[in-house]
């Protein structure tokens, strides 16, 4: 399946979607090189050129600086946050395999990578974290078909994997704060 479609119907149409997900095989690295790599660049992108070149309320440089720190840490961070579902799911009755929490998390994403392009217009910013909480339900709806969590204990292992999630970001933005100072943080 090609990028656009797959992201159009994870963000239109979860259900259906996560089921076709979860019968796909895959690996970290077709997962990163196909999917992982193209969506999160949008939100550095789209941010540094918001930010930097129409608004010009950073320099150039620390605009690059800050794309290339923002975008390595996402992809970081979505391995992190996979291993905290691969070690959560079993708890939750779910499978304990790494690359059904790879998919679950790099697909979830999906809504706040895309909602990364309202940060072309910054005063349009809020529009990204509202499509970031819609990754909320993404989560939540590709829990049982993916990691095979039970339906009654999808919430719980929804909002177990949240927290870990808000740790992670926590962690990122203080590393985003020490490498480039807090003026870069309203561009993440």
């Amino acid at each position: 399946m090609d990028l656009v479609a797959r992201a159009k119907n994870i963000l239109l149409s979860p259900k259906s979607e996560w089921a076709v997900i979860a019968g796909e095989q895959a690996e970290v690295g077709s997962l990163y090189k196909s999917y992982i790599l193209p969506m999160a660049a949008i939100p550095p992108v789209c941010g540094f050129i918001g930010f930097s070149i129409f608004f010009g309320r950073f320099g150039f440089g620390h605009g690059v600086a800050g794309l290339i720190v923002q975008y390595i840490l996402a992809l970081i961070a979505v391995y992190v946050v996979a291993l905290i579902a691969q070690w959560l799911s079993p708890r939750f009755g779910g499978s304990g395999e790494f690359i059904p929490a790879l998919k679950l998390v790099a697909y979830a994403y999906t809504a706040s990578w895309v909602g990364g392009i309202f940060l072309l217009i910054p005063f349009l910013g809020i529009l990204s974290l509202l499509m970031s909480l819609y990754g909320l339900y993404l989560l939540y709806a590709g829990a049982r078909p993916v990691m095979n969590v039970p339906a009654e204990r999808a919430v719980t292992f929804t909002a177990a994997l949240v927290l870990g999630v808000i740790v992670v970001f926590l962690i990122v933005g203080f590393i985003i704060r020490l490498i480039l100072g807090t003026a870069m943080m309203g561009m993440v």
